[in-house]
C-alpha cells in the first residue's frame, strides 16, 4: 500500500527532527554568537525539546492537508501513559528521601568491594543501578544513577572522554537492565501480554545475560578510568549527611514510588498519587530538595512529540521487519532503535501477524541492545541527559560523541544477547 500524503509529511517531519537532535550543539553554540536570538537558540538547543516541536509543526500540516477534526482525531488515539508516567517517577524518585535510600544500599554494598570508595561507587552506579530499574522501572534507575553520576564525578572536573564513556554506558546498561522483568523495560512491556511473556521467561532469555553485559561493560570502564575516578571521582555523601530523614518519612516517599509503579498503566491513578505526593512534600518542605520538576517536564515533552511523530511511521517500520532472517532482524531492529525509539519498535512488531519465538527474540534483543546509542533510542535517556548535560561543554551532548561511547557496551550487549542465546 503507498504512503498517504500525511505519513509522507510526516515521515519528512520525523527525519527532519532526527537531524535536529544531531544538530543541538549547533543550536547551542549559535545561542553564544547571536545574542540578540540567543533565547530562541537555547530553546531549539535542548534536545528534549526537538520532538514536541516538531510534533507542533506535524499537527499544523495535518490540520491543513486533512482538516482539523481529522488531525485532532490522530492526536486523540495517541497515548501518552509513557510521557506522563516518566514525569511522574522522575519527580519522586529525584527526592532527598529516595536517593539516601539507593545510596545507603550502595554504599553498604561498596563496602564489601576491595577498591576504593571512588570507583566502587561508580561501578555500582553503572551496574547495579541499572539493573534495579527491572524493579522500580527503568526511568526511575536512570534518574537515580545520573544524580548519583553527577553529584559525585560528573561535578569534579571530570575529562569530556570519561564522561561520553559514562554517558554511553549508563544508557546501554539501563536499556538492557531493564529485561529482568515484564514491567520495567518500555520495549518490553509493549510486547510482554500480547506474546505470554512473564517473569521467569524474561529472566531465562533476557535476564541473566543483560546481567552479565552490564557487570562487564561497568567493570571494563571502572578499570579503564580508574586513576582519574580516584584523582577526582568523590562519592557525594552530603545528601546521606544532610539531617538525618525520619523513618517514616523515608518509608512514605518509597511508598509514594511503589504505587506510582502499580498503577504505571492508569495515568489517572498515577498522576492522582504525583498529585497527592507534591502536596505532602510541600507540607513537609524540610524533607525535601527541589524537586526536579522542569526536568520531568521536559523530557514528557519529548517523549510526547515522539509519540506523535512517531504514529504516522508504521508504514514503512512495518514492512522493514517483515520477511527477514532473525539474526539479520535483531541488527535490523539495533539500527532501528538508533533512529526510533525502541518502544515503538517493539510495538509495531507485535502487530506483525504469525510471527515465531525467533523473530519475536531478535527484536526485543536488538530493541534493547541498541536503547544507548542516540538519546531517542530509549524512553529514559532524556531523562538522564537532562540531568548530566549541564556538566558538557556549552551544556550539549554530541549525537557522535554520544554514539561512540555507546558502541563498546552496546557491542558486549550484542554479544551476550547473540552470543549466549
Amino acid at each position: 500500500m503507498s504512503p498517504s500524503i500525511a505519513e509522507l509529511v510526516a515521515t519528512t517531519l520525523f527525519a527532519v527532527a532526527v537531524l535536529h537532535t544531531f544538530s543541538t550543539k549547533y543550536f547551542a553554540r549559535l545561542a553564544h554568537f547571536q545574542p540578540k536570538h540567543a533565547g530562541l537558540f537555547h530553546l531549539l538547543g535542548e534536545v528534549e525539546v526537538v520532538f514536541g516541536f516538531w510534533a507542533f509543526v506535524m499537527m499544523a500540516a495535518l490540520i491543513a492537508l486533512i482538516g482539523k477534526s481529522d488531525a485532532l482525531a490522530y492526536l486523540d488515539q495517541r497515548n501518552f501513559t509513557e510521557p506522563l508516567f516518566v514525569f511522574a517517577i522522575m519527580v519522586i524518585a529525584g527526592t532527598r528521601a529516595v536517593l539516601q535510600a539507593v545510596l545507603h544500599v550502595v554504599r553498604q554494598i561498596s563496602r564489601a568491594i576491595p577498591w576504593p570508595p571512588a570507583l566502587s561507587i561508580y561501578f555500582l552506579s553503572l551496574s547495579l543501578v541499572p539493573l534495579l530499574g527491572s524493579f522500580i522501572t527503568e526511568p526511575a534507575a536512570m534518574t537515580l544513577a545520573a544524580i548519583i553520576l553527577r553529584d559525585s564525578y560528573f561535578s569534579r572536573q571530570l575529562s569530556a572522554r570519561l564522561k561520553y564513556a559514562t554517558l554511553g554506558v549508563l544508557f546501554v546498561n539501563v536499556s538492557i537492565g531493564g529485561t529482568l522483568t515484564t514491567f520495567a523495560a518500555p520495549p518490553v512491556l509493549m510486547v510482554a501480554t500480547t506474546w505470554s511473556w512473564d517473569v521467569p521467561f524474561m529472566f531465562a532469555h533476557f535476564g541473566w545475560k543483560a546481567m552479565l553485559a552490564v557487570s562487564i561493560s561497568a567493570l571494563i570502564i571502572t578499570l579503564a578510568f580508574r586513576r582519574e575516578l580516584v584523582a577526582k571521582g568523590k562519592p557525594d555523601y552530603s545528601r546521606a549527611k544532610q539531617k538525618h530523614l525520619p523513618g517514616l518519612v523515608i518509608a512514605i516517599h518509597l511508598l509514594f514510588l511503589l504505587g506510582i509503579v502499580v498503577f504505571a498503566h492508569y495515568p489517572p491513578a498515577f498522576m492522582g498519587l504525583l498529585l497527592l505526593f507534591m502536596g505532602f512534600a510541600t507540607a513537609y518542605p524540610q524533607f525535601q530538595d527541589r524537586l526536579i520538576l522542569r526536568e520531568g517536564l521536559l523530557v514528557a515533552f519529548f517523549l510526547a512529540g515522539l509519540v506523535v511523530l512517531g504514529g504516522l511511521q508504521q508504514w514503512w517500520l512495518q514492512p522493514a521487519l517483515q520477511g527477514i532472517n532473525d539474526k539479520v532482524l535483531f541488527f535490523v531492529a539495533v539500527a532501528l532503535t538508533a533512529i526510533t525509539d525502541n518502544a515503538s519498535l517493539t510495538y509495531l512488531g507485535s502487530l506483525v501477524e504469525g510471527t515465531d519465538a525467533g523473530f519475536r527474540y531478535a527484536l526485543v534483543a536488538g530493541a534493547v541492545a541498541g536503547g544507548g546509542l542516540t538519546v531517542i533510542a530509549n524512553a529514559p535517556n532524556p531523562a538522564g541527559l537532562s540531568i548530566l548535560k549541564d556538566h558538557f561543554p556549552d551544556q550539549a551532548v554530541s549525537p557522535l560523541g554520544l554514539l561512540l561511547a555507546a558502541l563498546p557496551p552496546t557491542l558486549i550487549a550484542i554479544a551476550a544477547f547473540i552470543g549466549l542465546n
